[in-house]
């Protein structure tokens, strides 16, 4: 097993998967329903550790699809769908109808009153402004062209979800989990924000950290995002959401952060390697079909990449609407690894060199130290079974999953400091270099 793996002292929960109780949901595709029609392990992760400073935005270069289709108004497919662990991203949703004025309290409803007279008022003229700097409004218009809906089929399944556009010919990072039902010989349409659509390829994926990265075929032209600072982000600050929720393409909804450095745990890879990441939590709506497209900032720069929710039951057999706690996985964090994916290469991961669990009393924080691979960072530091980590830099550990959350945040070859307690009670520190996954088997 790899350092990034659990345990198996879990009761009930299979080797690198959530907790049984984990609420934690991102979406997975599912089949497509018509539309109704109405009269008119201690593994090492991906976080922020850069210190807070000015916003420092990266413009990829960006394209225009060249197949042109009719203008789109609302597509109504279903988003994806709910992975059978009791991890998914989502909520079930129906449209709401408009809203009938009661003219009972104004005479007999439908007819109206012989004495009403008819209206004097007038409309004033209206002039059109642009929408202040720093408004929802702003962002929307800034960020909705850097926006794209993803289709996919294969193996019988049907799917969808958004993606961010990266660069002017049709670059597009996204969740895995989005585009994993494509598999071998399955599909992939990108619907763009002017209507026009391009079939697209797998470039890369990234089971550990949820993101994929895929390339749209035959275009140019097209407006890329701008990259912001997810380590800049606090607590409190505006952020808006884009995507296509339950299939709505070009959905704007917005909250603020409401926390930062949320373990979040959404499974585990096909070796058992925990997909944990440190999450900007927030309250901005966030549904199935949110999954790939962007959290961005007040300037309109992205700053994370939507992926999960939480939902108000542990499992559930469909799937549940926002309750207001959504995650993003910070932008910082990954685009390292969507460097490496867009070149071609493996991607690889910050990693201690141990197994961890939780403590086993109610009482304790941090994370259990089960066994010390051979070699590793951590055994030539001195970290040994049952150490109880309790932080990383100044990050403070308050289980596994916070470990791992907060590993994945460095890269390989950065120095940690990691304090911890021995099992006689001693608390040391040390520094760390971390390892990289690229170098196991």
């Amino acid at each position: 097993m790899s350092d990034d793996q659990y345990p198996q002292q879990h009761p009930g929960r299979p080797e690198g998967q959530d907790h049984d109780h984990s609420p934690f949901q991102r979406p997975q595709p599912q089949q497509p329903q018509q539309p109704q029609h109405h009269p008119r392990q201690d593994q090492d992760p991906y976080g922020q550790h850069g210190p807070h400073g000015q916003h420092a935005h990266q413009q990829w270069s960006g394209g225009t699809a060249t197949q042109q289709r009719p203008a789109r108004s609302r597509r109504t497919g279903l988003a994806a769908a709910v992975l059978a662990t009791s991890l998914l991203v989502g909520g079930g949703a129906g449209l709401g109808g408009a809203a009938v004025w009661d003219a009972t309290h104004d005479g007999t409803a439908g007819t109206p009153s012989a004495s009403a007279s008819p209206s004097t008022s007038t409309v004033a003229n209206q002039t059109t402004s642009a929408p202040a700097d720093g408004s929802v409004e702003s962002v929307a218009q800034k960020v909705l062209p850097s926006v794209v809906q993803i289709d996919v089929t294969g193996n019988g399944e049907a799917g969808s979800g958004s993606g961010i556009i990266l660069t002017s010919d049709g670059t597009i990072l996204t969740n895995n989990h989005v585009v994993e039902v494509a598999g071998q010989g399955g599909s992939i349409r990108v619907d763009f924000n002017d209507g026009t659509s391009a079939d697209a390829k797998v470039l890369g994926t990234d089971p550990l950290t949820d993101t994929a990265v895929i390339q749209a075929e035959g275009v140019s032209g097209l407006t890329p995002a701008t990259i912001g600072k997810s380590a800049n982000l606090e607590v409190g600050q505006g952020v808006v959401a884009v995507g296509s929720p339950f299939g709505l393409d070009a959905t704007v909804t917005s909250g603020i952060v409401s926390a930062l450095n949320r373990p979040v745990n959404v499974g585990s890879d096909a070796q058992g390697n925990s997909t944990t990441y440190p999450a900007i939590q927030t309250d901005a709506a966030i549904n199935p079909g949110n999954s790939g497209g962007p959290l961005a900032d007040m300037t309109g720069a992205v700053v994370g990449i939507n992926s999960s929710i939480r939902t108000a039951t542990a499992q559930t057999s469909g799937q549940s609407g926002s309750i207001g706690l959504g995650f993003a996985i910070p932008i910082d964090e990954v685009m390292p690894i969507v460097d490496q994916m867009v070149k071609g290469e493996t991607p690889t991961h910050a990693r201690l060199g141990i197994q961890v669990g939780d403590p086993q009393s109610g009482d304790a924080e941090g994370a259990v130290v089960n066994e010390v691979s051979a070699g590793s960072t951590a055994s030539k530091g001195g970290l040994a079974s049952g150490d109880l980590i309790t932080k990383v830099d100044q990050q403070r550990i308050t289980d596994a999953d916070s470990l791992v959350a907060t590993i994945r945040s460095y890269r390989p070859g950065d120095s940690v400091t990691v304090t911890w307690t021995t099992g006689n009670g001693q608390e040391q520190s040390g520094s760390f270099v971390l390892d990289s996954d690229a170098t196991t088997s």
